[in-house]
């Protein structure tokens, strides 16, 4: 490592596929900063001592992506963001201690007030589709905005419970049977299961029993329209995908490993679009 270069790094098993290194060294070049940001592939039964030397290896923090979420919140200091959704995606090194959170809250929560502005002005009812770590994530933003009741949807109901047990009795676990009937009272709905995604099955809904003013969310961002928003759009609903979410749940780690605030502009989205493509 070069002397004076701040360095960071996103750590996952596979790790090839992340976007991360496209977005960190757009900004890294766009504000002149004397850093550098790689991919690590690691294997999880390595992880650990991985994380555990980070500043030995020239690193100021990490991104962490699938499969170690959830034990780098075990083996790192996690804010009270990281530790409501149960699994931290950002690490930083300070005062000799790893720290984590989970940028993914503000994320989401920062795509929709880019993509729909007000769209939490008068919160109302939600509906979350699915019950991952996603799914916590996207409950986290709603709480946080308001929303005092959110339905999630999943096949099986207890990890539907699991995030009532975490959040509270606004949480209501529902079944998929349910969903025609609670799009009538929503006044959001999220996707934040893999259906629809480059792959996998379609997600099978019908949006028509939605309000003309609410607005439709999909955290999946390959492809980066999917049917669901595709649906949502010819019915004139607000949306917003799930790459502006990967954008900006990239902000705040840049600014505790680099000390710069960036700006999600059209020019990274246009970049990442066209990687996307690739």
């Amino acid at each position: 490592m070069s002397e004076g270069l701040r360095s960071a790094c996103v750590i996952g098993w596979p790790v090839k596929h992340s976007r991360s290194p496209l977005i960190h060294n757009y900004w890294i070049k766009r504000y002149g900063i004397s850093a550098a940001y790689r991919r690590e592939e690691v294997m999880p039964e390595t992880f650990a001592d991985f994380i555990a030397t980070l500043a030995e290896r020239g690193y100021v923090g990490a991104n962490i992506t699938l499969p170690h979420k959830e034990k780098a919140l075990a083996l790192s200091a996690p804010d009270d963001r990281a530790r409501a959704v149960g699994a931290a995606n950002t690490l930083w090194l300070e005062g000799g201690y790893l720290h984590s959170t989970n940028t993914d809250v503000e994320g989401f929560t920062a795509n929709l007030d880019t993509s729909v502005p007000g769209w939490d002005a008068h919160p109302g009812e939600a509906v979350v589709l699915g019950a991952g770590g996603a799914a916590r994530a996207v409950v986290c933003g709603l709480i946080a905005r308001g929303f005092a009741r959110i339905h999630v949807v999943n096949r099986t109901l207890g990890r539907a419970e699991a995030l009532r047990a975490c959040f509270g009795a606004g949480i209501h676990p529902t079944h998929w049977a349910a969903v025609p009937h609670l799009l009538t009272r929503a006044s959001v709905l999220v996707n934040t299961t893999s259906l629809g995604m480059t792959g996998q099955p379609a997600l099978d809904i019908d949006l028509a029993a939605l309000h003309k003013d609410a607005m439709v969310a999909d955290i999946v961002y390959m492809p980066l329209t999917t049917p669901l928003l595709i649906a949502a759009r010819t019915r004139g609903l607000a949306t917003a995908d799930g790459l502006g979410m990967l954008l900006h749940q990239a902000v705040r780690g840049f600014v505790l490993w680099f000390g710069v605030r960036p700006e999600v502009t059209v020019e990274l989205r246009a970049l990442v679009e066209a990687d996307l493509r690739t």
